[in-house]
């Protein structure tokens, strides 16, 4: 390793591939109704741009512990933005549906591979006391990103065209791979690990599986109750379990289960997978309700939502700082009860509630996945030794897509479930009236799932403790401030 690291340069770096990869997470998703026109796709079809994008990611997050340690820091940030910009080259390009598709696979590719091989390399360059605010700095990107991309996205399309949301990147990405290509530095170690290609294929299908299983459950509407969807999360389960099993028996596994002997991390990441499923599935369920019964435009839905989105974000550096300052329980164990409180007005909701109080409550809902989600991440992967953090990170960022298409899944079987049971318990009656009220009754039981989630994660955060790095050496870099 170098003696001097400059690693204010390497996280600007960082932070500029990562903002325009991770925008691209959603930038599409607003245009998919003009993209089916102009392809002339159906609504399945299209979505696959934005499935698809979750489930590549899905899959390469397991494998991503194995080339960070059979690569350079440097050979993987060039690499995976160099693939990101080739993706983006393809679907700026696309002349029908099969290339632009494709095109977007390749972006996913180098999405997904990105975002573990930045926190890895952020472990190694700070000390744990500091971590917080470096984590939170790093939120900002990951936050702000995504929040704007629908609103970004919507301006674009209207006023440059569909190809803009893609051509417009492209100069920004290059910038990345040149900034990097003059000042980033490797980190860490090269240990060239066995490649187990059962574990990859196990892996593969277990993570395909689950993300494709539970997406499509979600997107239908129909839960759980396709006899297909089934067939894919049970395989996808099937093979999870194999894949662990494996994992604990080889000298060299793709993903070390033995970071779940640290009790802050079993308990961070339990923490980070129900906030996960409950900021997903809001996500999406909240739109419908401001769509449905209070009867919003999707434009005006959007707005209502974008202060929370963007306060997230923007709070993310100031909750690291507290993070380093004060310890996780002051933030995690609040932040768990008023999540609680939360979904107990949401399970309680009805279109008589004024707009700012929507407005309010969220802002107050993302605040308080932002005091959460960051701080349980930051403690659980600093309590792990460094021959361990390519696979904490690893573990962690694999479990978002699968939480996330999890609890959309949940969340829309249960309101479309209770919605239909409503509306047959009075006799099928299809008024405006009776249907909003039907939508109501799903969505309270939807937020009752929710509430009883957010309990348990309460009481996790109860049993959360600082935690302690094994073995940083802080002689090792030197990190400038």
């Amino acid at each position: 390793m170098e003696s001097k690291i400059n690693s204010k340069a390497i996280l600007i770096t960082f932070m500029i591939g990562a903002f325009f990869a991770i925008l691209n997470e959603t930038l599409l998703n607003i245009a998919l109704t003009e993209l089916m026109d102009v392809f002339n796709v159906d609504a399945p079809t299209v979505q696959w741009l934005a499935t698809g994008f979750m489930l590549v990611m899905g899959i390469l997050m397991p494998i991503s512990a194995l080339l960070i340690q059979s690569f350079t820091t440097r050979q993987m940030f060039i690499g995976v933005m160099t693939i990101f910009l080739m993706g983006t080259i393809i679907a700026g390009c696309a002349v029908n549906f099969p290339m632009l598709l494709a095109g977007r696979m390749i972006q996913a590719v180098g999405t997904g591979l990105l975002i573990p091989v930045i926190m890895n390399a952020m472990l190694l360059l700070y000390p744990p006391e500091v971590r917080g605010k470096i984590m939170g700095t790093f939120g900002l990107v990951i936050m702000f990103a995504p929040a704007i991309g629908p609103t970004l996205s919507g301006v674009i399309v209207d006023t440059l065209g569909w190809r803009w949301l893609f051509l417009a990147v492209i100069p920004f990405t290059l910038f990345s791979i040149l900034f990097a290509l003059k000042f980033l530095q490797n980190v860490g170690e090269i240990t060239k690990p066995k490649v187990d290609t059962m574990s990859i294929l196990l892996s593969t299908i277990g993570i395909g599986g689950l993300v494709y299983g539970f997406s499509s459950a979600g997107e239908a509407g129909n839960g759980l109750v396709s006899a297909e969807v089934l067939v894919y999360i049970i395989i996808g389960a099937i093979s999870l379990i194999f894949f662990v099993l494996r994992q604990l028996k080889l000298e060299d596994p793709l993903l070390d289960m033995r970071v779940f002997q640290y009790k802050n991390y079993t308990l961070g990441v339990i923490l980070f997978v129900i906030v996960v499923m409950a900021m997903f599935a809001s996500e999406i369920v909240m739109p419908m309700y401001l769509q449905g019964p209070l009867g919003y435009s999707a434009k005006m839905a959007g707005l209502i939502l974008l202060p929370g989105a963007l306060l997230n974000g923007l709070l993310s550096p100031a909750m690291g700082m507290l993070f380093d300052k004060i310890g996780p329980r002051k933030l995690i164990i609040p932040g768990t009860f008023v999540l609680v409180c939360i979904m107990v007005f949401y399970s309680n909701i009805n279109a008589s509630i004024p707009m700012w109080a929507f407005i309010l409550v969220y802002i107050v809902l993302m605040l308080t996945i932002s005091a959460i989600m960051m701080p349980s991440q930051t403690n659980a992967l600093n309590e792990l030794p460094k021959h361990l953090y390519p696979h904490g990170t690893a573990i962690s960022n694999t479990l978002q897509p699968i939480s996330g298409a999890l609890g959309v899944s949940i969340f829309v079987s249960i309101l479309t479930g209770k919605s239909n049971q409503y509306l047959k318990d009075h006799n099928g009656q299809m008024t405006q009236s009776t249907v909003n009220d039907a939508m109501t009754y799903g969505v309270h039981h939807a937020y009752w799932f929710a509430l009883t989630l957010c309990i348990i994660a309460f009481v996790v955060a109860l049993f959360i403790k600082k935690a302690v790095s094994p073995d940083f050496d802080k002689t090792e870099t030197e990190a400038s401030s």
